[in-house]
């Protein structure tokens, strides 16, 4: 299982502090190091729709110009997280090809269900 965020992110440390007490391995891939492909996005994009992928709620998204932020659909939000991967909702969870993104109450009961 892999878990996509950053390491100074609250909400990716208490999925990893979640991981760590269901006794769950995690790879962790801090989007900043370069190490989310484009392919990794295009999965994200097509699992849960631009709009759960694209953190339209970030500093990141909030510093863009209006021209950037418009006219969003998949392939315009792929390309954005691709840019600026801070973009990215955090955390996302890779489950063998389930993709679950954040870490809310139904977050949590999804990740508990492919686990057990």
């Amino acid at each position: 299982m892999k878990m996509y965020g950053l390491k100074n992110c609250d909400t990716c440390r208490k999925a990893l502090k979640w991981a760590a007490g269901h006794s769950l391995a995690l790879d962790f891939v801090d989007v900043r190091e370069g190490d989310m492909s484009r392919a990794d996005v295009e999965r994200f994009v097509a699992s849960a729709g631009w709009q759960t992928a694209l953190n339209r709620k970030s500093t990141t998204w909030r510093g863009l110009g209006d021209a950037e932020r418009a006219d969003v659909d998949d392939a315009r939000a792929i390309d954005l997280i691709v840019q600026h991967p801070t973009l990215l909702k955090r955390p996302v969870f890779d489950i063998d090809g389930i993709i679950v993104v954040g870490f809310n109450a139904q977050a949590q009961d999804q990740l508990a269900s492919k686990i057990a």
